[in-house]
C-alpha cells in the first residue's frame, strides 16, 4: 500500500481475474470514498462501497461533463473518449442524457426484449454451430462471445449484414488508447459510415435504433454518436461478462448443472455472474459540479469521481461472503448495471443474451472446460474495450 504521503495508484497491480485485488480490498476497508491516482496518472476519488455508490448515483451534483475538458483529470487517456465527450456544461449534459434515454427506452422495453428472445436464441445457436465445427481446443472469446454480442447489437441498431465486417474494422480502429491520429481518422470514417446508414434509414425506415433516432429529429452527428456509444458499451460489457461467466460456471460444475436443470435458477445464476464476474475496472468517470462534503472528505468542484460498478459488489456490508460464488444468492442487489438515471438501458437485452449463451453452450457441450489454468487467462490492455485476450476451451 502507498505511504500516507503517496496516493495509491490504480492500474499498477497485475490484474487478478475474478478476484478483488489486494489494493482495491484495502481501499474499500479504508473508507467509502478514497483519494487515488488513476491509470492516466491524474488524481481522483474512487467510490468503493455499495451503499455510498447507490446513493451517489442519485446525486445530481455529479455530471459526466467538465467545464475545461483539456485540463480535466481522467481515468484513462483515451482519444476516443475525448472526441466523443464534447459537452462542457453539466446541466446541458444531463438534458442530453435524458433525451437520449427517452428516445432509446422503447427499443429496450421489457416486452420488446422478450419478443427478441427467439431471435437471440437463433443467433446463439448459429454461432455455436460454427464454433463447435472448429473442434477443440478453440477460443470461445473470438469464436462465440464476440460474434453473438456483435450480431445482436447490429440487429437492434440497424446495421445491414453486408456492412457489419466494415463496421467491426472501423470500431477496432477507434478502440486504441494511445494513437490519437488513428482514432481521429477512424472517427471520421466511422461517422461517415453511420451517416450513410442514416440516409438509408430515412429512405427505408426499419424497426431499429437508427431509424428511431432519425425520426426523433436528431442530427446525423448525434445519431452517429449514440450508435457508436451503444456499440462500444454493449459489446464491451456483454462480451466481458460472457467470458468471465463461462469461467465461473466451468469452475462450479454442481451449480452449473443445477442451473441447467431449472430455467428459474439459471436466471439467478446470471445475476450472480453479473455480480461476481469482474472485480475492478468497470469505471464510470464523473465530475463534481460543486464542492461536496461526503463521508469525512471534501470533493472540490471539478474533481474526478470514479463510480466503480464491480468493487461494491464485493462489499461485505451489502453481501454475505461476497467472495463466494452462489447462484442461489438472494437478494442480489448488485450494481453491475449501475442504478437510477445511470442504469444501463440495455440491461434486459444483456440478461437474455447471457442466459441464452450459458444455457445453450453448456447444454450442447456438457463437458466444456477451460483448456488452460485460470491464471493463464489475461485481460486485454492498451485498448478501450476490455475482456479476455482469448478464452481457450475444450470439450
Amino acid at each position: 500500500m502507498a505511504s500516507p504521503h503517496e496516493l495509491p495508484s490504480l492500474g499498477l497491480e497485475p490484474p487478478v481475474l475474478l478476484e478483488v485485488s489486494p489494493l482495491l480490498r484495502e481501499l474499500q476497508e479504508r473508507g467509502p470514498i478514497c483519494r487515488v491516482r488513476t491509470p492516466a496518472g491524474d488524481e481522483g476519488w474512487l467510490v468503493t462501497r455499495h451503499a455510498e455508490l447507490k446513493r451517489l448515483l442519485h446525486d445530481e451534483r455529479f455530471g459526466h461533463s467538465h467545464p475545461d475538458p483539456a485540463n480535466a483529470a481522467q481515468y484513462v487517456r483515451s482519444p476516443f473518449l475525448d472526441l466523443m465527450n464534447t459537452e462542457t456544461d453539466a446541466e446541458a449534459g444531463r438534458r442530453t442524457h435524458a433525451e437520449s434515454r427517452r428516445l432509446l427506452a422503447p427499443m429496450f422495453a421489457a416486452r420488446r426484449v422478450r419478443e427478441m428472445e427467439p431471435k437471440v436464441a437463433a443467433v446463439v445457436d448459429g454461432a455455436l454451430d460454427r464454433f463447435i465445427a472448429q473442434g477443440p481446443p478453440a477460443d470461445l472469446h473470438d469464436g462465440l462471445c464476440v460474434p453473438v454480442a456483435l450480431t445482436v447489437l447490429h440487429d437492434i441498431i440497424g446495421v445491414p449484414s453486408h456492412s457489419r465486417e466494415q463496421l467491426t474494422s472501423l470500431l477496432s480502429r477507434m478502440a486504441v488508447l494511445d494513437d490519437r491520429e488513428s482514432v481521429e481518422h477512424g472517427q471520421r470514417d466511422l461517422f461517415a459510415f453511420v451517416a450513410e446508414l442514416v440516409d438509408r434509414k430515412r429512405a427505408e425506415p426499419g424497426d431499429d435504433i437508427i431509424t428511431r433516432l432519425t425520426e426523433g429529429g436528431l442530427s446525423d452527428e448525434r445519431v452517429a454518436t449514440l450508435a457508436v456509444s451503444l456499440l462500444f458499451a454493449g459489446l464491451d460489457s456483454v462480451v466481458t461478462i460472457m467470458d468471465h461467466g463461462v469461467v465461473l460456471l466451468a469452475a462450479h460444475p454442481e451449480q452449473r448443472a443445477a442451473a441447467l436443470a431449472d430455467p428459474g435458477l439459471m436466471t439467478h445464476a446470471v445475476e450472480e455472474v453479473l455480480r461476481a464476474a469482474k472485480a475492478g475496472g468497470s469505471i464510470l468517470p464523473r465530475y463534481a459540479t460543486e464542492d461536496i462534503a461526503l463521508d469525512g472528505v471534501t470533493i472540490r468542484s471539478g474533481d474526478l469521481v470514479m463510480f466503480d460498478f464491480s468493487l461494491p459488489n464485493f462489499d461485505e456490508r451489502a453481501f454475505d461472503e461476497p467472495e463466494r460464488f452462489d447462484i442461489t444468492r438472494a437478494p442480489n442487489p448488485h450494481l453491475s448495471f449501475a442504478h437510477g438515471i445511470w442504469h444501463c438501458i440495455g440491461a434486459p437485452l444483456a440478461r437474455i443474451e447471457l442466459k441464452t449463451v450459458f444455457t445453450q453452450l453448456f447444454t450442447r457441450l456438457p463437458g466444456l472446460h477451460l483448456a488452460v489454468a485460470v491464471d493463464e487467462l489475461h485481460e486485454r490492455d492498451g485498448r478501450l474495450s476490455g475482456g479476455l485476450t482469448e478464452l481457450p476451451v475444450a470439450w
